[in-house]
């Protein structure tokens, strides 16, 4: 006799009636979201036969909806691993089914930002964005938002209200938290700044942060002009070279923006990395492995795991209304790491 499991066991383990059960395997009526999904993980945890079917059921059920997500350089292991985390956040998304659309903005500037804005905004319910902020790029996402399609921009902001939600991390607290480590870490010396644009205003609100802590004591530290990488590896390793070359004196760097690798590659070529403390953002393989050599002190990432969620968790609230109606930018606490961490 065989002890598979019966459309009543199923009922019973769900805690609903069998005729629910066979309303969601059958598709006879309407049956609510919560209660779908409960007869389904009760098919799956007690190993019921038709499982693959329920959970296709379910799907069918839920209403689909197109995001497209706009982030930057498709050879950034940073971006991939943020487009990861928010690709599978959206799929874990119970309210909807979402359809994601993972673009790499391989050029940064403001006018091919805001076509990609416009291309994508013709077929997407709704769009994230690591945006510059420029008024091209602003007017866009004003236009876009007043079609009824919600823009959450990610990392960094924009100066326009229209958005429908900013999720990033505090830059404030990460530019602080930055020149307490090298004011704590470096010896007396010149201090350099490295960052991606000033555009992104997440990069210049760290390094106002930044500057503005050593403003608040009295120290033997000279706080040097800083050095943009348009986030460019080859960029950003040329700007650190000339950096060490024109001031024998650094003992501090800290990189507000992207381009790590090329930081850490000229480090390692002047052989002058255990006289300069460096301090950057996110926690990647490449910074992993520098922070294990002894190449960077300390890493200021961000948290993208609950990054990805907050993103998800917004879509379903907005994509529920009718209207789009602005909710409360999110600021995530920054995660430290060093190499004891790892």
């Amino acid at each position: 006799m065989s002890n598979r499991p019966t459309i009543e066991d199923l009922a019973a383990a769900a805690g609903v009636s069998t005729a629910t059960v066979d309303r969601v395997l059958n598709k006879r009526s309407k049956v609510r979201e919560s209660t779908a999904q409960r007869v389904l993980m009760a098919a799956e945890d007690i190993g019921y036969h038709a499982a693959g079917l329920l959970k296709q059921r379910v799907r069918e059920s839920k209403p689909h909806k197109r995001i497209s997500v706009l982030l930057q350089r498709s050879n950034d292991e940073f971006y991939k691993s943020m487009g990861d985390h928010i690709r599978r956040a959206l799929d874990a998304a119970t309210e909807f089914v979402f359809d994601t659309r993972i673009i790499f903005m391989d050029e940064v500037s403001p006018v091919f930002i805001a076509e990609q804005l416009k291309r994508e905004s013709q077929d997407a319910d709704a769009i994230a964005i690591v945006p510059l902020d420029h008024p091209l790029i602003n007017m866009e996402v004003e236009r876009v938002v007043a079609n009824n399609i919600p823009v959450v921009t990610i990392l960094s902001p924009l100066s326009t209200t229209a958005c429908t939600r900013h999720v990033g991390m505090d830059n404030r607290k990460a530019g602080r938290t930055a020149a307490w480590g090298v004011s704590r870490l470096a010896k007396p010396g010149s201090v350099g700044i490295m960052l991606g644009s000033h555009s992104y205003l997440n990069q210049d609100i760290a390094e106002i942060s930044f500057i503005s802590y050593f403003r608040e004591f009295k120290h033997d530290f000279t706080l040097l002009p800083p050095r943009t990488s348009l986030d460019d590896n080859d960029l950003a390793y040329k700007a650190t070279r000339e950096l060490l070359s024109q001031t024998p004196n650094l003992t501090g760097l800290y990189s507000a923006g992207g381009g790590v690798e090329g930081i850490l590659r000229a480090l390692r070529e002047s052989r002058r990395a255990s006289d300069v403390t460096f301090v950057c953002n996110e926690l990647m393989d490449s910074t992993k492995l520098a922070l294990s050599e002894g190449y960077l002190d300390f890493i200021i990432a961000t948290p993208i795991q609950k990054m990805a969620q907050t993103v998800a968790e917004t879509f379903t609230e907005a994509l529920s209304r009718k209207y789009i109606t602005p909710q409360a930018p999110v600021q995530l606490t920054v995660e430290i790491h060093i190499a004891e961490t790892l």
